[in-house]
């Protein structure tokens, strides 16, 4: 459930590209939501908390209240614990803080899987402690050498700014770093999903490549 259409289908894709997970529809608020689970219950709901007729955690309340069981991956930018602690009553079992990248959630519907395929009795502590274990995102992945988190943050923000799309130069001027750091940071965005290129022609020689921030991510 997501109230951006572009960010809606983004997310579609990228549970159909995720084995054993298959999106059988989409709602952008809390009623549309409502009325396709009672044509279709599911296992898993990827719910935007910030829906424009109902918060997602009401949503998440009265679906419990209606006998509707499924587990609950939250999507929202808000970073309040206490939401967070909410959440776990009503059956959220992953947060996803946007922007988010596929390789994100496909972790976390990967690790969810995991979780869900653990059956029988457990043998004792450490069992029962591996199967939750799988819930739990591991730390963020290490960077590619020679880049850095703030500067990476940075870029980011400039890069989603710019509506039209940076190219390597451009952002080296926004950003105050050299034009083939630049570009160094731009395909470390794309090679994550988070920034799409495409080439700028009309101009004499080469075409330079154009980098924009892709919705949703």
């Amino acid at each position: 459930m997501e109230d951006d259409p572009v960010a809606a289908d983004a997310h579609v894709l990228y549970v159909g590209r995720v084995p054993g997970f298959t999106a059988v529809g989409k709602a952008h608020t809390g009623a549309e939501a409502r009325r396709a689970l009672e044509r279709t219950p599911v296992d898993l709901l990827l719910l935007d908390l910030h829906l424009p007729d109902v918060h997602g955690l009401q949503l998440a309340r009265s679906l419990r209240a209606a006998g509707h069981h499924a587990d609950v991956i939250a999507v929202t930018s808000a970073r309040d614990l206490a939401v967070v602690r909410e959440g776990v009553s009503l059956g959220v079992v992953q947060y996803v803080l946007k922007p988010f990248t596929f390789a994100t959630l496909r972790d976390r519907l990967v690790r969810y899987a995991e979780f869900r395929a653990a059956a029988g009795e457990a043998g004792g502590q450490e069992e029962v402690d591996r199967a939750l274990a799988a819930l739990r995102a591991p730390g963020p992945a290490a960077l590619p050498k020679g880049l850095s988190a703030p500067t990476l943050q940075r870029v980011t923000g400039a890069l989603r700014d710019a509506g039209e799309g940076l190219t390597a130069a451009g952002l080296a001027e926004a950003v105050g770093i050299s034009r083939i750091t630049a570009r160094r940071y731009l395909e470390h965005l794309v090679d994550s999903g988070r920034a799409a290129r495409r080439p700028l022609y009309g101009q004499v020689g080469r075409p330079e490549l154009v980098y924009r921030w892709v919705p949703g991510r």
